[in-house]
This record gives structure tokens, C-alpha cells and sequence, in this order.
């Protein structure tokens, strides 16, 4: 018998020393290894020279990102892939390195670190209080450090809306954070006017956003929970973003309905969640979401189609079309009364 036809422990070994894979990435962004490399510093005594470290550090550093397949190596000089180039260099506008900043704060990785608790539980509380609290820096880091990341998602929502241009629009953005969602639907439609609700300290992070990109004056702070908060009426689109895999059916039915009451007969709401197949383990990103959840929520999940679904018709949306957002792990529901 070939060895290799036999057992191995391979998969067991790389799953157990993940996380190395993504504190190496992670020291890489901190140190900006990978602008480093786009500014021509190819070597390891280059980018060491650009970056202010050790040759040795840089070294081992890069060819264990070489192995990971975040770099290509070619002699002694390192290259960056087409994605680290597009995501991990800044000098790309695409550049994602800050999610690293929530990701992979200390609270996110404690859910982990009491993973076999909550399996037991059946839910962590970890960040319970930190995610309640309207005081706590736990939603700015959110809010500066994923950004980035969101703004695909929120360009192709806004041309899901499929409106004429110069509609005017009313639109609430449920739990803004960083207020990528709203703002890239005012940049959109120039007649928009955009309510963001969060806590009072997030939407400043928001509203700088909106001053970044020009449309200030037509974005409106509503501070305050989404399960308290009064969102006033008339609105033409509810924007519901990364938001209902926190909690369970029950609660996710309760703001639902409250959508419902302040969105206009025709008006639209545009959910953003992470959704996986029925059978729960496909598409790979989509289904390990769920995971996410046990770690750091009493009692959210990443939820199938049918589940949203069936949340949105006993909430009073009767029409509810799933569209996949490739190659984003992450899907839009569009729903209509």
C-alpha cells in the first residue's frame, strides 16, 4: 500500500495552525510588507530597509506568506499576487488591510478562545454587554475598520435598486456603522436624503464618512437602538445591513415588522446577510459565518433563504427575491410588501 493512500494528519495540522497563517497576514498589514513590495522593494533586506525591521523577521515573515500563497517568491525577491496587490497594497482604493483592527481585536478572538462554551451553551455572551452598550468602542473599531471591506457590497446594492436616477428617496440605513450603505446610495441617487441609526458615538464615524464622500448634507443621524428608537415614516428604502444574524428569529421578526410600519406601500428593503444553503455547509464562507455567531451572540446565526424568507412573510413582506452577490460571501434579499 502507498503511504499516501493511507490516513493523514495533514488537514487536522493546518486547521490546528490557522491561526499562525493569520497572525503572519496580520503582522504583514501592521508592517506594511505589501506596499512595501508595490513600491519596488523586492528583496528581504528591502523590504526590511522600507519597513523599519529586521532582515531576518522580514525573511522568515515572507516566505512563510510565500507558503501561505499571500506572496510569490522567485529567487531572493518577493512579488505580490493579483489580490494582495488589489486588497493589501495602499496604493490600491481597494486596500481592506484595517479589518484586521476588528477581525482580530482582542474581544472578537475571545469568543474563540471560549469556543467549547458556547458549543455547550449553545451561544456566547462574550461580547454581549460590549455590543449593548452605547458607549462601547467596540462598534467604532467596527466602524473604522470595516469600511473597506463593505463598499463592494454597498455599490452593488445601490445599483440594485434599479430606480431612475433622479428619484427623490427617503431611506434609512438600520445599524450604519460606518455609513458605506447609505452614503454610497446618496452618491447614487442625488435626490436622496439618508437617515443612519446607530449609538450616538458610531455615527460620528459615519458622519465623517459622509463629509468624505460629499454627500453631508443630505445625511441625517438618528441615534439610538433600532429595537427603541422611533425611525419616523415615509421611507422609500430601509437599508438592513449585516444586522439579523445577531439575534434570533423572534427578535429578527419584531424589527422586521417595525420596517414595515415606517416604509412606504412600494417602498423597499434591502437585507445584507451571509446565507448559507440549506444544507448548511456550502458555500464554504456563507456557512462557517454561523460559527461567528456562536462564538460572539447568545443566540445568532447565519440564516438560509427560507428562514429570511419566512421571517419577511410573518413580518408582512410577501415578496422576497434572493439575490447572491458574487463573488462576495455575503447575499441580498430584496423585500416588498
Amino acid at each position: 500500500m502507498n503511504p499516501s493512500d493511507g490516513p493523514s494528519p495533514e488537514l487536522f495540522w493546518s486547521t490546528l495552525t490557522g491561526f499562525q497563517h493569520s497572525a503572519a497576514l496580520k503582522a504583514a498589514i501592521e508592517l506594511e510588507v505589501f506596499t512595501a513590495i508595490d513600491n519596488g522593494s523586492r528583496s528581504a533586506a528591502a523590504i526590511a530597509s522600507a519597513t523599519g525591521a529586521a532582515e531576518r523577521g522580514i525573511r522568515i515573515l515572507c516566505d512563510s506568506l510565500a507558503v501561505i500563497g499571500l506572496l510569490t517568491k522567485a529567487g531572493i525577491d518577493y512579488s505580490l499576487t493579483q489580490d494582495t496587490a488589489f486588497f493589501l497594497s495602499k496604493k490600491s482604493p481597494a486596500y481592506v488591510g484595517s479589518v484586521t483592527d476588528f477581525i482580530m481585536s482582542p474581544t472578537q478572538r475571545r469568543g474563540f478562545d471560549d469556543l467549547t462554551d458556547a458549543v455547550k451553551r449553545g451561544g456566547s455572551n462574550v461580547t454581549g454587554e460590549a455590543s449593548l452598550d452605547p458607549e462601547s468602542p467596540m462598534w467604532i473599531t467596527f466602524a473604522r475598520a470595516m469600511m473597506p471591506m463593505m463598499r463592494p457590497a454597498a455599490e452593488m446594492i445601490a445599483a440594485r435598486l434599479g430606480l431612475d436616477k433622479d428619484t427623490k428617496l427617503k431611506v434609512l440605513d438600520i445599524a450604519a456603522g460606518h455609513g458605506i450603505f447609505g452614503i454610497t446610495v446618496a452618491q447614487k441617487y442625488p435626490n436622496a436624503e439618508v437617515y443612519a441609526l446607530d449609538w450616538k458615538n458610531v455615527l460620528a464615524v459615519a458622519q465623517e464618512n459622509a463629509e468624505c464622500f460629499n454627500v453631508a448634507s443630505r445625511f441625517h443621524q438618528i441615534a439610538g437602538s433600532a429595537f427603541d428608537t422611533d425611525f419616523g415614516g415615509d421611507y422609500d428604502v430601509v437599508l438592513l445591513p449585516n444586522f439579523l444574524h445577531h439575534f434570533d428569529p423572534p427578535t429578527c421578526e419584531t424589527l422586521v415588522r417595525k420596517i414595515g410600519a415606517c416604509l412606504n406601500a412600494d417602498g423597499k428593503l434591502m437585507t445584507l446577510e451571509f446565507v448559507p444553503n440549506d444544507d448548511r455547509i456550502s458555500p464554504p464562507s456563507e456557512a462557517l459565518f454561523a460559527l461567528v455567531m456562536l462564538a460572539a451572540t447568545p443566540a445568532g446565526d447565519a440564516y438560509t433563504f427560507d428562514e429570511l424568507k419566512n421571517m419577511f412573510e410573518s413580518s408582512g413582506f410577501s415578496r422576497n427575491e434572493h439575490v447572491p452577490l458574487d463573488p462576495l460571501p455575503q447575499h441580498l434579499v430584496v423585500s416588498m410588501k
